[in-house]
Parts: C-alpha cells; sequence; structure tokens
C-alpha cells in the first residue's frame, strides 16, 4: 500500500482525503498543518496531523501533495525533495520566482526525487509540452471567473466587484507578472508557462465576468507545430471559488496515475 501525505487542509486537500480514502491501493499518511490551523477540526478521525516537515518528512509516504499555497510550498517542498520524497505541487506559481525555482530543483536533485506540476484547472498541457519541441511562437492563456472569485487580490483596487455589470479586464501581462500578482488564481498561468514558452514569454489575460458562473480557460499557441486552442469551462471548487473542481481531480489522476500499472 502507497501512502500519501498532504500539505494543507483547505478545499483541494479535503477533496483529495474524501477520494482517496477506501482506496485499497493507497493509504492516506497524514497532513501538515501550521500550528492552530482552523482546519484540523476537519481533519478525519485517526489520519496523524503534524506542525512541521520534519514530522511530515517521519511519516515516510510515497508521496506527498501539496495544496496550501506558495508560502507553505516554500517553507517545506525543498527539505521533502531532499528527504527524497517525490513532490505534487499545486503552487506552481511558486515557480515563478527564478530563485525558488532553482531551490526547488537543486533539492530535487539532491534528494533523487521529483517535484511534479499538476495541470491544475486546465488540460492540453501535454499537447502544448510537445509543440514546444516542435518549435512554438505564441501561447495566450484567458482566465475568466465571477467577480467573487477575485476577491481579496488586486482586482478589488481596480474595479467594484460587487457592482460589475460587464466583463472586465483586470490584468494582461506576462505568466511572471500574473503568478504574482494574483498567486491564488494565477498557477494555471504559471503551468502553461512551464509546459510551453516560459514565464516572461507567456501572454495571460485575467478577466471578472459577473455573467459567467464557471471557472473558464483557454489556451491558445501557435508555432510550426500548427496551431491550437483549448477552451475550459469549470464548476468552481466547493468551498474556494478561486478554485476549479477539476484541480482538485487532475491531482487526484497524479496519484492515481503514480501507482497504476497502466497508464494513459
Amino acid at each position: 500500500m502507497s501512502g500519501v501525505a498532504l500539505i494543507g487542509f483547505g478545499a483541494i486537500g479535503r477533496a483529495l482525503a474524501i477520494a482517496l480514502t477506501g482506496d485499497t491501493a493507497i493509504s492516506m499518511a497524514g497532513v501538515l498543518l501550521r500550528t492552530g490551523s482552523d482546519s484540523r477540526d476537519q481533519v478525519p478521525g485517526g489520519l496523524p496531523v503534524v506542525e512541521d516537515t520534519a514530522g511530515l518528512i517521519a511519516l515516510a509516504p510515497s508521496v506527498v501533495i501539496e495544496c496550501a499555497g506558495h508560502a507553505a510550498a516554500t517553507l517545506h517542498v525543498p527539505d521533502v525533495l531532499r528527504a527524497g520524497i517525490d513532490v505534487i505541487l499545486a503552487s506552481s506559481g511558486v515557480l515563478a520566482d527564478p530563485q525558488a525555482a532553482a531551490e526547488f530543483e537543486d533539492a530535487a536533485r539532491a534528494g533523487g526525487a521529483r517535484l511534479i506540476l499538476t495541470p491544475g484547472a486546465v488540460g492540453g498541457l501535454d499537447v502544448l509540452a510537445a509543440a514546444r519541441l516542435g518549435g512554438l511562437d505564441r501561447v495566450v492563456y484567458t482566465g475568466v471567473k465571477p467577480p467573487a472569485a477575485w476577491r481579496g487580490t488586486p482586482a478589488e483596487s481596480l474595479v467594484d466587484l460587487d457592482r460589475l455589470t460587464n466583463a472586465h479586464e483586470i490584468f494582461r501581462g506576462s505568466a511572471r507578472m500574473a503568478a504574482a500578482t494574483y498567486p491564488k488564481n494565477a498557477n494555471v498561468a504559471a503551468s502553461v508557462a512551464l509546459a510551453g514558452l516560459g514565464f516572461e514569454a507567456t501572454e495571460v489575460r485575467l478577466v471578472a465576468n459577473p455573467a459567467t458562473t464557471t471557472n473558464r480557460h483557454r489556451i491558445e499557441a501557435s508555432g510550426r507545430f500548427g496551431r491550437f486552442a483549448i477552451d475550459l469551462d469549470n464548476a468552481p471548487l466547493p468551498g474556494n471559488p478561486k478554485s476549479s473542481a477539476l484541480t482538485a481531480l487532475a491531482i487526484e489522476r497524479l496519484v492515481r496515475t503514480r501507482f497504476a500499472a497502466v497508464v494513459v
């Protein structure tokens, strides 16, 4: 049986724990939560809870899933990788910081571990990564979410989200800038950048639209391989409108694929 540990137990962590519990091939090894976390009461009884990286490593999981945000990823993931434990990273936007990206990669190499990036709320990253090998000229990612999904972000200083009546572009720039400015919303932009042209060359548009009740994602790419456009309309994750339900499902698939005999 293969043990899975979580860093964080928010909406994504809870969805994963529910999905993976009861699988005879996968066991939940435990959860890392910061001291005083409100999520502690939501952790199922019998599932160990630790409060630091050393405690997490002591659980000896086969893989750790980070789903707690950039700060937690920076604090815990490098040491987990150096301990030789693979990590599935939900907060891919943290890699927009070149120093953090170098530290994560160095830690993985030192520990002989793998840092695995989830596609999160989008599809087509396999196609994008393949197209990169053939030559990419342009990649544009557009993210459209309801106004509520942009609360607690710089968008609040740009437009009255509660009174918005039409679609409003709240950001246009590079993927690096998007990940830094909207870290809780732009992990998708970071994953697209890492699969394709990189953080500087990947173009990003973020839009608040009161007419939508879903999280919309569009990837457009062109190059010597040809061109493609992929659109997704995702239901928001219950308990967290900033994330799509597909984000948790994508991580669940990575876990199941890791231990499967046949992989698609």
